[in-house]
């Protein structure tokens, strides 16, 4: 008895699963646009939508690297 309830338990564990999968995979979002870059559409060629992210990664780290750190407080 205490089988069946294991493997049952696997089951809809599995199922869960399979459609936290699926509902996943079904969605494909856009490259968010940065200012200045227009917004990639998803069913853009590969290389496109690898180029638009490595751009707004750089984008990203080089606006962080100007930004000035704050100093501390002297007490």
């Amino acid at each position: 008895m205490r089988g069946i309830f294991s493997i049952v338990g696997l089951l809809v564990t599995l199922a869960i699963m399979g459609l936290l999968v699926k509902k996943q995979l079904g969605t494909q979002a856009a490259v968010p646009a940065t200012p200045g870059m227009p917004a990639v559409s998803a069913d853009a060629p590969p290389q496109v939508r690898s180029q638009q992210a490595q751009q707004q990664a750089k984008q990203a780290v080089e606006g962080a690297l100007q930004q000035a750190r704050p100093m501390p407080e002297e007490k």
